[in-house]
């Protein structure tokens, strides 16, 4: 019986999506009976690729590359969004069950992880899945990839299913983060959330060896947008003040401003080498040495993967 079969889907429901308050939106809408609230999905799991990614981290692409699931909806929907097809829902149905051989499928393909892009508003489905997978044989780490808008009692469920937590810390500033992605409580209900993931991993841990791949802990990257120096300079000071060598930070200048900003300043330019030289160089003079930073042509929308729905 395929994937899309109506019956399949009809055994499939989840108590929390019958009043979803998964994430900080709390929207109380019934999923299960197909309403949508601001991540706009319903109970079924949906997403737009499936494949070995290999524009992560070094320590989390390798040689072989990362298993990056690509969810659909976003529960942040910031006005930029890189990703921004599949935050609108672009994607393919699937159930848990398959979700699950797609884990098993990517650590065939010699994936170093597996990496759940923007999973927050499919958790329940999510834990179901890794649960069976790692029942027949899934050994390879988790990574929960997210911009960091989540609850901390969500993320308290998926204590021991994850591995490696790679959340962004976009915004300190509350206006910033009310214009651009409607969510004047970001800074507080993030770091909240990062700091729940720093309890759950512990310290950094990486493999020995010529790749140094990571096998647990805390990424959190941040990235620079236009005109947001400032905003940047206290994140950073935050992460550092705060978590220190606890976590590792990734200053990211692949910033692509794609055909919906095309209209709003400063948001419709690239960073400038200038601009992310002074980030950087400020990140090393207040003490950040655990952490990466991008180098050469990176902002570019060859960076952005063809949802497509490779591999689901």
């Amino acid at each position: 019986m395929k994937d899309t079969d109506q019956s399949i889907y009809e055994n499939e429901t989840w108590l929390e999506l019958s009043d979803c308050t998964l994430c900080p939106r709390e929207c109380h809408v019934n999923r299960n009976a197909g309403e949508t609230g601001y991540c706009g999905q319903t109970a079924r799991l949906s997403a737009a690729r499936a494949s070995l990614h290999f524009w992560e981290e070094p320590c989390l692409s390798g040689k072989n590359g990362s298993g990056a699931v690509f969810f659909s909806g976003c529960n942040l929907r910031c006005v930029y969004c890189q990703n921004h097809e599949i935050a609108q829902g672009k994607g393919r149905e699937i159930t848990a069950s398959r979700l699950s051989d797609i884990f098993l499928e990517l650590q065939e393909r010699r994936a170093h992880n597996i990496n759940l892009v923007t999973p927050a508003h499919f958790v329940p489905q999510i834990i179901i899945a890794l649960q069976t997978a790692k029942k027949q044989g899934l050994s390879i780490p988790v990574i929960y990839n997210t911009s960091a808008y989540e609850k901390v009692e969500t993320l308290h469920r998926l204590e021991g299913l994850i591995d490696i937590y790679l959340p962004d810390l976009k915004y300190f500033d509350t206006a910033l983060s009310e214009s651009y992605s409607h969510a004047p409580d970001y800074f507080e209900t993030a770091s909240a959330a990062i700091a729940e993931m720093i309890r759950q991993t512990g310290a950094p841990v990486f493999a020995d060896g010529e790749d140094s791949l990571m096998l647990r802990g805390v990424i959190v990257r941040h990235l620079l947008l236009p005109g947001c120096g400032k905003d940047s300079r206290r994140i950073l000071r935050f992460l550092h003040e705060t978590f220190k060598n606890d976590i590792y930070v990734s200053i990211m200048n692949q910033y692509t401003p794609l055909s919906q900003v095309s209209g709003i300043p400063p948001l419709n330019r690239r960073i400038s080498d200038k601009e992310y030289g002074r980030i950087v160089d400020f990140a090393i003079r207040i003490g950040i040495e655990n952490g990466f930073i991008q180098e050469g042509e990176t902002a570019a929308e060859s960076f952005i993967p063809p949802f497509d729905c490779e591999g689901v």
